[in-house]
């Protein structure tokens, strides 16, 4: 089983939505970790865990870009066979990551 905590792996403090409107952007993490990870879980047949607990909060545009832009990037895949989202410190957080998930599978 892998695991991803975006406070240690990536920042405390995530950004926006896109690498032009700033630093620790959710484009950023998901090209630069969550893409890569996620790839390395499923080809391994393992969970990935990514724990959104011990940061500074998250923006809709960060969570949207990160995780829905993962799954227009693999359209056909489930990911959520492979992912499992963790946020003790607001579990509502994981629901809305699904939704976006969801939706872009949709589109």
């Amino acid at each position: 089983m892998n695991t991803l905590k975006i406070s240690e792996n990536f920042t405390k403090a995530p950004g926006p939505r896109t690498i032009e409107q700033g630093r620790y952007s959710g484009e950023q993490f998901r090209l630069e970790l969550l893409k890569p990870s996620y790839e390395r879980a499923k080809s391994a047949g393992q969970k990935l865990i990514v724990d959104l607990d011990d940061s500074y909060g998250y923006v809709t545009a960060f969570l949207e870009e990160a995780f829905g832009g993962l799954q227009r990037d693999f359209p056909d895949d489930d990911l959520l066979s492979v992912i499992e989202i963790i946020s003790e410190d607001q579990p509502g957080r994981r629901d809305r990551i699904i939704a976006y998930i969801k939706n872009a599978k949709k589109s």
